[in-house]
């Protein structure tokens, strides 16, 4: 074999290998389920629930909520009684990020109109690495439990 052979050969199987490792899908692959909006008491504030599932091989991270409803949306962790405000929520890969009464949640302050029972709020959920994802969340009575 000669060196210009060799050489061609190496590179070869080197973009072989490096083709190898982009050819999987690797990007996060989200999904949301449950979501519910309680109805809120006034319309000073609201809180949305939902779980962000993740079948994908890569990690990616919640890092803001859009809605026409509110420009003031924050997302929150619950910390021992306290909740307290964060830049972002991770969603492991392979796994999923609960949202719920108590824990890590979505909050609106300051909403436009109240929704009321049986109405749908329209939300973006932003991602770093999956982007956007549209979710319509049912207003469901103040007091619903979801099933666990």
């Amino acid at each position: 074999m000669n060196r210009r052979t060799a050489i061609a050969a190496a590179l070869a199987l080197t973009s072989a290998l490096a083709l190898a490792g982009c050819g999987g899908d690797s990007a996060p692959k989200l999904s949301v389920a449950d979501a519910y909006m309680p109805q809120p008491v006034t319309q000073d504030m609201a809180g949305a629930f939902l779980v962000i599932k993740n079948s994908g091989s890569t990690a990616d991270q919640l890092t803001s909520v859009t809605s026409d409803i509110s420009k003031d949306i924050s997302i929150h962790k619950t910390v021992g009684s306290k909740m307290e405000e964060v830049p972002s929520l991770d969603v492991p890969a392979n796994g999923e990020l609960t949202l719920a009464r108590g824990g890590n949640h979505v909050m609106f302050m300051g909403l436009k109109k109240k929704p009321a029972e049986g109405d749908k709020v329209a939300i973006e959920l932003h991602f770093k690495t999956a982007g956007t994802v549209k979710v319509d969340v049912p207003v469901k009575s103040a007091t619903f439990a979801p099933k666990k």
